[in-house]
């Protein structure tokens, strides 16, 4: 958006009159007291809960950046003990709010919390001059002179302060515009966008200080980074974030369109099964016909279908479901870990029992490292002929016969009995290379060890689409391929090996961190895939 243009307010039901507010009045304790305020102030309505199980709603977030993290302890104790986290990450759809909101809770800290400073952080400046320009419009005159009021001096293109000390300024995407910053709240749009060395400039630019409340008392804000984005980027700093705000090190809020939706009227058909039911019915099921209007959110049901009608499923799902991180570059894009990991706590089924019971076959998957990681999988395959991947080993440094030694005792670790001796080893074809100090190749060395090791000449491409087809098999059927949850790095392995983005063409992936489990698993799935007549003594020896 072009920040010379007047912004819109996507939030928004009714137009203040300029009579509406003499200023911004005690400052709101209850979330009632906020959201009623909101609306008496500002002409602002919102969503206060979400429609999507398991996401936030916008108010929630205003909520916590208003109050603080600390109004979440149940107890002043807690508040003292065991401190809540102070920074957030806002995960949320295209055309959510996310900019305005932002631009909601900057203003809520200047008009109520006296010396605060805010610094206000974008992917780029033009994305910072859209949250500021939002703001700008909360404070104009013509709107709002209660609040207008306030304002202290000039307020010029990147900076605005009021007569209380509160100041907000725009900061420029470089290291030299972050250093030196000492701020109580950085909020940073679009974070998807910044430069790795200016994310890691942040995290030491704030502090926390002693503010100053209009009934004359103080409060201590603390300093806190709030990231507000959609996650468009493959396994960018949003999704990151994301992976630190689900370990507990970030407050989450999740919202997307549906989240948002305004009320929905008689004009679209919910029923299941109707001649022409609304395009929005999987994700909706009738729930935006049960908010009143003036709880509902800013996109209307007519926008929403249009959006959903122009773009792909994946596309639809990342960046307005917000149900998952965008992959398009992604090497396995069919792996989900709800769907393919097992054995996590409170999920089932636990592969371990049954299989070591029931399996045909143990095999093992290898690819070699020095300087690099060596990757060792261990796999079982049950009579239906699923590939269940129980555990691995992942290290670096490590010389080959103590690789050997390990799957000789059957990979055991502290609490996983070791497992059965593999029937074979599928390993990297340069595995066959004759090391020029013991003159003898890594093939060599498995097979002295009786771990028989096998390998395929066949192309990568063709080792990729074999696990793809057992990830999602074009029959529609269930997956023949499942990951234990202690398997950590071939999990990610899966969710982050990908294409050269700079050459969308090229069938060979990219080489780093994430390809040697990923390796690993292609070599025991290709041999384990090949065509071959079956012995006497079972399935795939």
């Amino acid at each position: 958006m072009d920040s010379s243009r007047k912004p819109k307010n996507p939030c928004t039901r009714r137009k203040p009159r300029a009579s509406d507010s003499t200023g911004p009045g005690p400052a709101p304790t209850t979330p009632d007291e906020l959201h009623a305020w909101l609306i008496r102030e500002l002409g602002l309505r919102m969503p206060r809960r979400a429609i999507t199980e398991g996401h936030a709603s916008p108010f929630d977030y205003l909520c916590w950046a208003f109050f603080g993290p600390d109004a979440e302890s149940k107890t002043p104790a807690e508040c003292g003990q065991n401190r809540p986290v102070c920074d957030a990450v806002i995960w949320a759809n295209r055309g959510g709010g996310k900019t305005f909101l932002g631009a909601v809770a900057t203003a809520l800290d200047l008009i109520f919390l006296g010396g605060v400073h805010i610094r206000v952080l974008g992917g780029s400046l033009q994305q910072s001059q859209r949250m500021y320009a939002h703001l700008r419009r909360l404070f104009d005159p013509a709107q709002h002179p209660g609040l207008a009021s306030m304002i202290r001096g000039r307020t010029t293109e990147r900076r605005l302060t009021l007569s209380n000390g509160s100041e907000v300024e725009l900061l420029a995407q470089s290291q030299t515009s972050v250093r030196g910053t000492r701020v109580q709240k950085i909020r940073c749009d679009e974070v998807d966008l910044f430069a790795p060395d200016v994310w890691e400039a942040v995290q030491l630019a704030t502090r926390s200080a002693q503010v100053k409340l209009p009934d004359g008392s103080t409060r201590t804000v603390r300093g806190s980074i709030e990231c507000l984005s959609t996650m468009h980027v493959p396994h960018g700093v949003m999704h990151a974030l994301v992976q630190e705000a689900r370990e507990g090190r970030r407050r989450l809020f999740r919202w997307g369109v549906i989240d948002v939706l305004g009320h929905c009227g008689g004009e679209h058909a919910c029923a299941e099964g109707t001649d022409a039911p609304c395009p929005l019915w999987d994700e909706c099921r009738g729930r935006a016909k049960k908010r009143s209007e003036q709880h509902a959110g800013h996109v209307t049901i007519d926008d929403a279908i249009a959006l959903k009608r122009r773009v792909s499923l994946p596309v639809w799902e990342t960046e307005m479901l917000t149900r998952r991180p965008r992959r398009s570059h992604a090497v396995f894009p069919e792996f989900a870990r709800a769907t393919h990991v097992v054995g996590e706590a409170g999920r089932e089924p636990d592969a371990d029992a049954e299989l070591r019971a029931g399996a045909v076959l143990w095999a093992a998957g290898m690819d070699f490292g020095m300087r690099g990681a060596t990757a060792v999988l261990w796999g079982a395959l049950d009579r239906r002929g699923v590939l269940w991947i129980l555990d691995e080993r992942h290290l670096e440094g490590v010389i080959l016969s103590e690789h050997v030694a390990a799957m000789q005792g059957g990979l055991q670790k502290p609490g996983v009995p070791a497992w059965p001796r593999p029937a074979w080893v599928a390993i990297d074809p340069s595995g066959r290379s004759v090391d020029g100090q013991t003159g003898l190749s890594a093939h060599e060395v498995l097979k002295r060890a009786d771990l028989r090791p096998v390998c395929s000449n066949e192309g990568v491409s063709a080792g990729i689409a074999q696990v793809r087809a057992r990830l999602s098999p074009a029959s529609g059927d269930s997956p023949r391929l499942y990951v234990h949850a202690r398997c950590v790095k071939l999990i990610e392995a899966l969710e982050r090996y990908g294409y050269p983005k700079h050459d969308p063409l090229t069938e060979k992936p990219e080489k780093g961190q994430f390809d040697h489990a990923a390796d690993a698993l292609r070599y025991l799935v290709r041999h384990l895939d090949r065509p071959r007549p079956q012995a006497a003594s079972g399935m795939y020896t």
